[in-house]
C-alpha cells in the first residue's frame, strides 16, 4: 500500500494487491462514498422490477415497503455509533439522511432546516426517485411518493425516537406542473402518538452476521483536516468533504453494509412468498445488474483506464459489493498479463446460515455477477471457477481470451439503466474541510 505521504487520488496507476481504501485520498474517498451511495440506492431499480415481472404488481409495493422497514433502522443506528451522534431529536434523523443510501448525495438532493429539536423540515432541490417515475404517470408517483414512502419514512425515524414522525406538506403528483421543490416533509416528535411498531422481519434481519459486523478503520489519519465524527451540531450543507480521512474510511464501509442489509432484507421477502430457491435467483438477478452497473461507474470515477487484467483486477478490489473485508474476507491477485485470482477465504458473509444474501449465491461455479463485473471492462473476460482454491474458501480465476466470444451486457443491466442514476454526474461542492 503506498505510503500515507502518497495517498492515491485516483487509480490511473499500477494495480497493487494491498490498495484498500485507506490507500486513497480524502477527496477521492468523498467522490468515491458517493459512488457507493448510489450503488445501494440504485439496486431496487435492478431487483424491484423483477418482483413486479415474476411475484406482481402488488408484491412490488409489498416488497418496496417491508425490505426498508428490515434494513433502514438498523443502518441508521450503525451510522449513529460508528460517527458518534447518537441522539433521539429530529437533527439525529437529519444527520441519518445524509449518510444513508436512501438519500444518496446530489441524485437525492435534501435540503433541511432545523428549527428546534423537536422540528425540522426537508425538501429535496432535485429527486432522482421522482424522474425516474413521473414520465410513467401519476399512479406510478403516487405509488412511490405515498404508499411506499410513508410507512418507510417513519421506520426510518422511529430508529431514533418512538414516536418521530415525518409527514409531507405538500408532494407529488406536483400541482401545479413543474413545482419545486416537488415534496416538502416536516419531522417532529408526536408526543400524543403511539410508539411505532416496527416490522417483524426488522428481527430477522437484525440477527444476521451483517447486521453487527464490526468495521476495520485506520487508528490515524492519513492526511489531515476533516471531522472525525459527526457529534457536533447539525450541518444541513454537509457534504461528505467535511469527514477526515478516517472517518470517510469508515462511512464509506457502512454505506456498503447498508447495502448488504437492504439485499438481506429484500431476499428474505422473496423466501417469505414462495421459497429459498425463488430468493437465490431474485438475489442472483439483483446483484449481477448492480454489480455490472457499480463497475462502469467505479471505473470511471477512479480513472481506471484500459481493458487489460490490471483494469479489471482493480475493479473488482474497489467494488462495494465485496466491502467491508471484515464481512467478506476477498482478495484480488494479478497472476498472469491475462489472467487474476478472485478469492473468499472463511468469513461470516459465507456463514450467514441462510440464503438471504448475495454471498449465499455462489457456489464453486461460474456467477453471472462476477462475469458482469469483469465484461464492463472487458468483454473477453471470463471469471472461471478455480480448479485449485489455494486454502481459500471459493476462487475464480479471471480470464481474457480476445478470440473467446463476447460477453454480451446482462439483461439485469438493462434494467438498471433504466433509471437516470445510471448516468447521474456528481460533482464537488465543497472544498476539503481543513
Amino acid at each position: 500500500m503506498p505510503p500515507k505521504t502518497q495517498l492515491l487520488d485516483d487509480y490511473s496507476g499500477d494495480f497493487h494487491p494491498d490498495v484498500g481504501l485507506a490507500s486513497f485520498s480524502r477527496q477521492a474517498l468523498a467522490c468515491l462514498g458517493r459512488e457507493y451511495l448510489l450503488n445501494g440506492h440504485l439496486q431496487d431499480r435492478v431487483g424491484l422490477p423483477l418482483v413486479a415481472r415474476h411475484f406482481g404488481v402488488k408484491e412490488y409495493l409489498n416488497f418496496s415497503i417491508e425490505e426498508w422497514m428490515a434494513a433502514s433502522p438498523i443502518y441508521s443506528l450503525r451510522m449513529q455509533r460508528a460517527m458518534e451522534f447518537e441522539g433521539h431529536d429530529v437533527s439525529t434523523v437529519f444527520k441519518n439522511l445524509q449518510l444513508e443510501i436512501g438519500a444518496p448525495h446530489q441524485f437525492m438532493d435534501f435540503q433541511f432546516r432545523l428549527d428546534r429539536p423537536d422540528y425540522g423540515e426537508f425538501w429535496l432541490a432535485h429527486c432522482g426517485a421522482l424522474a425516474d417515475v413521473e414520465p410513467y404517470g401519476e399512479a406510478s408517483v403516487k405509488l412511490m411518493c405515498h404508499s411506499i414512502e410513508d410507512p418507510t419514512f417513519d421506520a426510518t425515524a422511529a430508529a431514533t425516537h418512538p414516536k418521530m414522525k415525518m409527514r409531507p406538506i405538500h408532494r407529488p403528483p406536483r400541482v401545479p406542473e413543474g413545482r419545486y421543490p416537488a415534496c416538502r416533509w416536516k419531522v417532529f416528535i408526536g408526543e400524543d402518538s403511539e410508539p411505532y411498531e416496527q416490522h417483524p422481519n426488522l428481527d430477522i434481519v437484525r440477527s444476521s452476521k451483517i447486521a453487527s459486523i464490526p468495521i476495520d478503520c485506520p487508528t490515524e489519519n492519513g492526511e489531515p483536516g476533516g471531522w472525525d465524527s459527526y457529534k457536533g451540531a447539525f450541518d444541513p450543507g454537509f457534504q461528505l468533504e467535511d469527514l477526515s480521512h478516517c472517518a470517510l474510511v469508515k462511512v464509506n464501509q457502512e454505506f456498503a453494509v447498508q447495502s448488504h442489509l437492504l439485499a438481506r432484507a429484500f431476499m428474505l421477502c422473496a423466501s417469505q412468498r414462495r421459497d429459498d430457491t425463488a430468493a437465490l435467483d431474485l438475489g442472483t438477478a439483483q446483484w449481477t445488474g448492480i454489480a455490472a452497473l457499480t463497475a462502469r461507474r467505479i471505473r470511471a470515477a477512479l480513472a481506471i483506464e484500459g481493458d487489460d487484467i490490471q483494469a479489471i483486477a482493480k475493479v473488482f478490489q474497489m467494488h462495494p459489493c465485496f466491502a467491508p473485508r471484515t464481512y467478506v474476507d476477498f482478495k484480488v491477485e494479478v497472476t498472469g498479463p491475462r489472467s487474476a485470482r478472485l478469492s473468499i477465504a472463511d468469513s461470516p458473509a459465507l456463514d450467514e446460515g441462510d440464503c438471504h444474501s448475495w454471498f449465499a449465491t455462489l457456489k464453486t461455479e461460474a456467477h453471472p455477477a462476477l462475469d458482469a463485473i469483469a465484461e464492463a471492462v472487458n468483454p473477453h473476460a471470463r471469471c472461471i471457477p478455480a480448479a485449485d482454491a489455494k486454502g481459500a474458501a471459493l476462487a475464480w480465476d479471471v480470464t481474457i481470451d480476445p478470440s473467446r466470444e463476447p460477453q454480451t451486457e446482462p439483461e439485469e443491466l438493462q434494467l438498471a439503466r433504466m433509471s437516470k442514476g445510471a448516468n447521474f454526474r456528481f460533482e464537488q461542492r465543497r472544498l476539503l474541510r481543513e
